[in-house]
């Protein structure tokens, strides 16, 4: 059974993971295996609860013991729940909690790109996309629309960060994902038995709905950067370069709702 310990002072050490750690610290990359990351709200936590992800600590609103927290608190097992008043834990954690509830979590273990492929008829990749909410979103899109699985760059945001897995609503914990550390190599790629479609605007770019891109067996979606794009590099070793067409002079779009939009359209059928 989870102890409920009633805060009343900031400054003990135990709570330095909901406020003082930076999200670089709470990946601890010099022992993987001592990461923790950040879950927000009870729909999400439950979510990683449910992919197997092992809860540390829990800190909520008082008021949240008996009500929407209290499912949680009794699949978490024996870990602390720090609780308090709204205005107190927002001290603490420097914003108003989502939905009152926080779970720090174990980071589960990292898996590579050919065990997250094995199988998979279509794959995200994600080179120099550093801004959270949209890590966050494109996992949403990805497992809503038909991804099997995503792959980062070294250069991408964690996925496990607190802003990404809140905007995710969780599918960062459904959908399988690795980092591609040897990234531009597209020959892993290609010995996994991908074609690659890079989106970018070029000259020699084929539009989204071109219909043969719908008949490769094994996609691997390329999208880059906000602003900049792909790396001219990357665009040519990719074995297509697609454009979504455009209407009203509009050249381009975020690149979290490019991906929604190419996931849908990319997507197998059957």
């Amino acid at each position: 059974m989870s102890t409920i310990i009633e805060l009343t002072s900031l400054d003990a050490p135990e709570l330095d993971v909901f406020a003082r750690l930076t999200e670089a610290q709470l990946r601890n990359r010099l022992e993987p295996e001592k990461g923790v990351f950040i879950a927000e709200s009870p729909k999400v936590i439950g979510t990683a609860l449910d992919a197997g992800c092992v809860p540390v600590a829990l800190l909520m609103e008082r008021r949240h013991l008996t009500g929407q927290g209290a499912a949680i608190i009794d699949r978490c097992g024996e870990i602390p729940v720090y609780t308090g008043d709204p205005v107190l834990l927002a001290q603490l954690t420097g914003y108003r909690l989502s939905r009152g509830i926080l779970c720090a979590m174990r980071r589960p273990p990292e898996q590579s790109p050919e065990a997250v492929c094995r199988g998979a008829r279509r794959v995200a990749v994600l080179e120099g996309i550093v801004d959270s909410t949209n890590i966050g979103a494109i996992f949403r899109s990805a497992a809503a629309l038909g991804m099997d699985a995503v792959l980062l760059d070294p250069t991408c945001c964690d996925p496990l960060n607190r802003r990404a897995v809140r905007v995710s609503m969780g599918t960062v914990f459904q959908i399988p994902r690795a980092r591609l550390d040897d990234w531009p190599n597209l020959d892993r790629l290609r010995e996994l038995g991908f074609r690659t479609a890079a989106m970018a605007l070029c000259d020699d770019s084929v539009s989204l709905d071109d219909p043969r891109l719908r008949e490769i067996e094994r996609l691997a979606v390329v999208l880059g950067a906000e602003g900049d794009g792909l790396r001219p590099h990357t665009i040519a070793a990719c074995d297509y370069t697609v454009r979504i067409p455009m209407q009203h002079g509009v050249d381009s779009l975020n690149v979290a709702a490019a991906s929604a939009v190419a996931f849908w359209q990319l997507r197998t059928i059957s």
